[in-house]
């Protein structure tokens, strides 16, 4: 028996019905989102890098024309860890206007010295005064210079009740002292931002790999006298 065309109505019933399932077909279901509060620890307590100062003062008294053993010592130190972090400029900041102020002017000559015997160049040396007015107690000579330091923000915040673990999460300072023993570790906080530049390859290395491969030898290089395997 032949089957009946269908009505009007019905026809655009059917059309509606098949426009919808094609439309949901199409949906783009990775736009679903779950777990909108971050419950990584490193989400909470990043490593950002930022500027940081770093400085010692040596205090002159005013019956003083160089530096004391002591004080020299600290100098010393403090030239050495200037060259190691490889910064280009350190300040000497000498006191004006203070009852000792010709004294730390004849001691920051001094300062100079000890800073260009530790190879610290006089280019990099910057020496400028700094108001000291009234002062008159021993007003000290500021070393300084600035630099990039990693760290993460501070520890010990408990806004939250440690017994409420109802979404089964960690609580808000967990991982904040391993994020701060990781940022005190990173030597140069420039690799953060940033790769470093890559050396040129070894053409007599490659040459000798390439040569070994071919001739069916081991092509790693061989273990330092030093090193252990472990094979006890």
């Amino acid at each position: 028996m032949p089957r009946r065309p269908a009505s009007a109505p019905g026809r655009r019933l059917g059309l509606a019905l098949a426009t919808l399932t094609l439309l949901a077909g199409c949906a783009n279901v990775h736009n679903v989102e779950v777990g909108a509060v971050p419950d990584d620890y490193r989400t909470r307590h990043p490593i950002v890098v930022a500027e940081n100062e770093t400085a010692i003062d040596v205090p002159v008294s005013a019956s003083e024309s160089r530096l004391t053993l002591s004080s020299r010592g600290r100098v010393e130190e403090f030239a050495d860890r200037f060259r190691a972090d490889r910064v280009d400029t350190i300040r000497v900041l000498v006191p004006y206007g203070s009852a000792n102020e010709h004294a730390a002017e004849q001691v920051s000559r001094d300062v100079v010295r000890t800073l260009k015997r530790h190879h610290v160049e006089s280019r990099q040396i910057l020496v400028s005064p700094y108001s000291a007015v009234g002062d008159t107690g021993p007003t000290p000579i500021r070393i300084a210079y600035s630099t990039l330091v990693a760290k993460a923000g501070p520890c010990g915040l408990w806004p939250e009740d440690l017994s409420e673990t109802t979404e089964n999460k960690n609580y808000y300072n967990f991982g904040c002292a391993t994020q701060n023993n990781l940022a005190a570790q990173i030597a140069d906080p420039r690799d953060l931002l940033g790769p470093r530049g890559m050396d040129p390859s070894d053409a007599q290395r490659r040459t000798i790999v390439i040569d070994n491969y071919r001739n069916g030898k081991s092509t790693a290089a061989e273990a330092m006298d030093a090193e252990s395997d472990y094979d006890w």
